[in-house]
């Protein structure tokens, strides 16, 4: 079995948000979002280094007050894969390196899902990685719960909104659900961060689809654990008595 290349984490923030704005700085249990979010990416002993990414002034400071890494990057990016990039660049991650772009927003990340994440690489052909878990159909009917299929060796053959596969015999489903965390070789992040959006990218709106569209497999890691995102404020009791429950 080949070692681990070297693993970096980026967390890529922004203050807008149009349904939180702000959010990255949003008190839980009296701590700013990104904190928890830096404080449990760091568990993860495959991560030599974790920094955040941001364009705003505001979180900047923030961060730099709590002695959390952060790099400044362009205002000018449409995703945050693309301020992913930026950042890895800034940190002159090698080719074969593995960058991890770590939501902002799971300050419930589990810190064994990173560690998940990153383990395929030990093996030179994995590109990119993901994570999905088991779902119930009820989940599956959700169209902001994104389900991906897998074939031969997990990997991914398509991510949809809607319930796929369908089952057509009028069977129980057997669905998965998206957890949308990824790691990249740097090479292959510089390569689709470089790609046109695709056609099923933009049907869908999922950009991993641009990687499946230019046969760039990603590989699909199942995991038991289930993502707490912090989408609206609402979410903020919710996170915060998970976080209790992990004390």
């Amino acid at each position: 079995m080949n070692s681990l290349p070297p693993c970096y984490g980026i967390i890529p923030t922004r203050y807008a948000s149009s349904r939180f704005e702000g959010k990255p700085l949003a008190l839980i249990l009296g701590k700013p979002m990104i904190q928890h979010v830096y404080s449990r990416s760091c568990q993860c002993p495959h991560l030599q280094q974790v920094v955040l990414a941001t364009d705003d002034e505001r979180i900047f400071s923030v961060a730099e007050s709590l002695a959390i890494p952060v790099l400044m990057t362009s205002p000018n990016h449409s995703c945050g894969t693309e301020r992913v990039l930026e950042a890895a660049r800034l940190l002159a991650v090698p080719d074969d390196g593995v960058v991890v772009n770590i939501q902002g927003d799971e300050p419930a990340l589990e810190p064994e899902m990173l560690t998940a994440l990153i383990a395929p690489f030990c093996s030179p052909e994995i590109q990119v990685t993901t994570l999905a878990r088991k779902i119930s159909s009820s989940e599956a009917q959700a169209t902001d719960q994104v389900k991906v299929v897998m074939g031969r060796d997990n990997q991914a053959l398509y991510f949809s909104r809607l319930p796929i596969p369908f089952p057509q015999d009028g069977s129980e489903g057997d669905y998965y659900g998206h957890i949308g965390i990824y790691a990249f070789r740097m090479k292959t992040l510089e390569q689709f961060v470089a790609l046109e959006k695709g056609v099923l990218e933009k049907k869908e709106a999922l950009e991993q689809l641009r990687l499946l569209e230019n046969n760039i497999p990603i590989h699909v890691v199942i995991t038991s654990h289930k993502s707490h995102g912090v989408d609206r404020p609402g979410d903020i009791a919710i996170v915060e008595q998970i976080l209790k429950n992990k004390v």
